[in-house]
């Protein structure tokens, strides 16, 4: 089963911090992650009420390149949809969708939440390997940073799943950079539309999200885009996985 953390970028409200710890301690979640965060103090114990101990326990990173590092599957927020099967980037399931299948994901599965005011940018939402959006009424669909993650995880908690870690060999955050990376390399080989490329890149991730590949399908698809990446022969991979 996977094991699900909850990731803040760049909150602006303490108090928002400390209403989604009290979320997360209400359905079983305890690992938080916050980037370039705001600074935490009165008002966000206060809000956290019984949860203090998640404040206090959460990691703190100032880049979020930084902490996707300590996760297998990255999974976005928006309350932006454009529900188009030529446009990837802001094509969604809901939570309840992503529920459907989430129980067979091995692995560290980061559940990314964005700012109060902008969200998520556009080249935050590429680096997630899906996309989720809570359906709400199109007059006003942007909710409070604590309701959305109450929500989602209340779907998570509800479907029963249970928050260990188990390791059956699925491909790692790292492999799966590394394959798209060769695909965009890939792209660039095969004179690839220039103005498709990015949205390409973005399909592709999204694809490789949903089928959560293990490492045998990420080494043959590795062989499949070429034989040698940026002077590194795909053999030698395994070093480079091995060590981080």
């Amino acid at each position: 089963m996977p094991e699900f953390s909850v990731i803040l970028q760049e909150p602006k409200y303490e108090g928002n911090v400390g209403a989604v710890a009290r979320c997360m301690k209400n359905f079983g979640f305890e690992k938080l992650y916050l980037v370039n965060s705001c600074d935490l103090g009165e008002q966000c114990f206060k809000r956290s009420k019984h949860a203090k101990d998640i404040i206090l326990n959460a990691k703190r990173f100032d880049s979020l390149n930084d902490a996707m590092k300590e996760f297998d599957f990255l999974v976005g927020t928006t309350g932006i949809v454009n529900v188009n099967e030529k446009r990837q980037l802001r094509n969604p399931k809901t939570p309840r969708e992503f529920v459907e299948y989430a129980d067979h994901l091995d692995m560290r599965v980061g559940l990314l939440f964005g700012r109060e005011d902008y969200g998520l940018y556009d080249d935050e939402l590429i680096k997630c390997d899906l996309v989720i959006s809570i359906p709400a009424n199109e007059v006003y669909p942007i909710m409070n940073l604590s309701h959305a993650v109450a929500v989602i995880l209340y779907e998570l908690a509800s479907a029963g799943l249970k928050f260990d870690i188990k390791t059956h060999g699925e491909a790692s955050k790292f492999e799966k950079e590394k394959l798209f990376e060769q695909f965009k390399n890939y792209l660039e080989r095969v004179n690839y539309p220039a103005q498709k490329r990015e949205n390409t890149e973005i399909l592709f991730r999204r694809f490789v999200g949903r089928a959560t590949p293990n490492k045998w399908e990420f080494y043959t698809l590795m062989g499949v885009f070429g034989r040698e990446m940026r002077g590194k022969k795909i053999d030698d991979l395994d070093d480079d996985c091995n060590n981080q």
